[in-house]
């Protein structure tokens, strides 16, 4: 029998192990990297507010303090600004003054660029301080507005049109929340590093009861049934462990007793099978000698001896099949194979049960083959015997060779009738033990088996055998066995196999082709 082949397990690149892993550092990495975020901005909050706050505070008492009079005068006003400047913090400031179309600083420059005009718009609308961060070139600013006031009679300030600015460089808290930034990405990195030991760890314990459970699932589809897991723990994977354990015994059980039902069955019907062939050996030399003088008995006896020989002679028929059948399932039968003409095999099959003038023959000569020429002569017999019974004459064998798709040559035996054909819901069946296409039919010419060991027989061989409708009708079974024969099939048969098998051995033994009518007798 060939081997059955494999296809190779294709390991996909994300596997358990990866995704477990990936998962893992993904809850890290998050987790580190939220945690850094919110660090990061509660810190550098924390820096830029304290700065921009004491710049604010410090601007506005000093401009409510030093705050001109009008008229304005320039050189007053400058000197003012020098004042307001010398006394910043938390660093220097540059002040700048706006009153009109009048610009003054306290520095080379009487206009700054980085004073925005909202910000000029919202100092001249309102009478409170504002401000803004302000970065240019890469550079941060935080640019201060303040209006200067004027009291009024009612006790209430009014906007006098002259607004001082302060800019002031935020270069040094800069560099701060930048340290904080790589300090948050550096401690982020190696705890991502040291997050996937414990992501190995989980994921090792994970997957070893998973691998486990494959190595044993493997096992049991080998055969192994008695592979178990060892159970560790009481989590959700243990409890799979045993479960998995209760299931492989009882299915370990299950097939035990199947196995001891199906062995029982088979020494069952070999041994009866054996049993029967005795007695069954000198049953048919009885009925030969009654049948030779059933014409000189009264009609009533003749045609009762001529059915007690018909049935005899299917007994004989099942007996026979039974036993091969029994030596297929028992794995006892072998092949005797030899380098052989097809067609000369062919028709030496034909020429044997006198089926010559009954079927048609496509059977071109030259074509070599290995293989068991008995059991080849068995699986021509039983198809055209099978053809003839319920088809309809002619019969065509027709012989060929193909190439099949790994380039070996292959032989095609094909058997054809010209009956209706097989129904559709009989196909599936056709070569089922004991099937019959009509349950109807409790009595059949034949044993019911022999399409089961034509079967058997060229799977023995390493082919196969399919069943189908030709497209003009009738049944059409097509045989294909490699040229080349089964590999390491040469040797001797058994002594059960010196007997033939199936129809061909009942044949022999009554002394009529299978098949045929019995002419002194009745057909059941």
């Amino acid at each position: 029998m060939t081997a059955a082949r494999t296809r190779p397990r294709r390991i996909s690149p994300f596997g358990l192990r990866t995704r477990l892993v990936l998962a893992f550092l993904l809850v890290a990495a998050v987790s580190a990297g939220t945690t850094a975020a919110l660090t990061y901005r509660e810190a550098r909050n924390a820096v830029l507010v304290s700065a921009q706050d004491t710049a604010v505070a410090s601007f506005r008492e000093q401009v409510g303090t030093l705050a001109p009079s009008l008229p304005v005068e320039p050189e007053i006003l400058r000197e003012l600004l020098y004042a307001i400047a010398s006394k910043a913090k938390p660093h220097p400031w540059i002040v700048f003054a706006e009153y009109g179309s009048l610009r003054i600083s306290s520095g080379t420059s009487p206009t700054s660029s980085v004073i925005t005009p909202g910000l000029r718009r919202t100092a001249l609308t309102t009478s409170h301080s504002s401000f803004e961060r302000v970065v240019k070139d890469g550079v941060p600013y935080l640019t201060i507005a303040v209006p200067v006031l004027t009291r009024t009679g009612a006790g209430d300030s009014m906007p006098t049109g002259l607004v001082l600015f302060a800019v002031m460089r935020m270069s040094a808290e800069q560099a701060g929340v930048d340290a904080l930034l790589t300090a948050a990405r550096d401690g982020a990195l190696p705890g991502l590093a040291i997050a996937l030991v414990p992501a190995l760890i989980a994921a090792r314990s994970v997957l070893r009861p998973v691998r486990e459970l494959r190595g044993a699932a493997r096992s049991m589809g080998s055969g192994r049934l008695d592979a178990r897991i060892k159970v560790t723990g009481r989590d959700e994977l243990a409890d799979l462990a045993r479960t998995f354990n209760e299931s492989a015994a009882e299915l370990e059980r299950s097939v035990d007793e199947l196995q001891q039902a199906e062995a029982r069955a088979r020494r069952f019907a070999s041994d009866v099978s054996h049993e029967l062939r005795t007695p069954l050996a000198g049953m048919l030399a009885v009925t030969e000698v009654l049948d030779e003088d059933a014409d000189g008995l009264d009609p009533d006896t003749a045609r009762a001896v001529r059915l007690i020989s018909a049935e005899t002679g299917k007994l004989a028929v099942l007996v026979e099949d039974l036993m091969e059948i029994s030596r297929f399932d028992a794995r006892a039968a072998e092949l005797n194979t030899d380098e052989v003409d097809a067609a000369e095999t062919i028709r030496k099959t034909l020429l044997h049960r006198h089926w010559n003038d009954r079927v048609r023959t496509e059977l071109p000569d030259g074509i070599r083959v290995r293989l068991d020429p008995r059991r080849f002569d068995v699986v021509v017999a039983n198809l055209v015997g099978n053809a003839l019974r319920h088809g309809s004459e002619p019969v065509t064998v027709r012989l060929g060779t193909r190439t099949a798709a790994d380039g070996t040559g292959v032989l095609v035996t094909e058997v054809a009738d010209s009956g209706p054909g097989i129904r559709p819901d009989v196909l599936p069946h056709i070569f089922d033990r004991f099937y019959k296409a009509d349950a109807a039919r409790t009595r059949s010419a034949g044993s019911g088996l022999g399409l089961a060991i034509t079967q058997e027989n060229v799977r023995l061989h390493g082919g196969t055998v399919r069943a189908a409708n030709g497209p003009g009708g009738g049944a059409v079974l097509t045989v294909e066995i490699p040229l080349g024969g089964p590999v390491g099939t040469d040797g001797s048969g058994t002594d059960d196999d010196a007997h033939g098998s199936g129809t061909d051995a009942a044949a022999a033994r009554t002394g009529r082709a299978p098949g045929a009518t019995d002419t002194k007798g009745t057909t059941a």
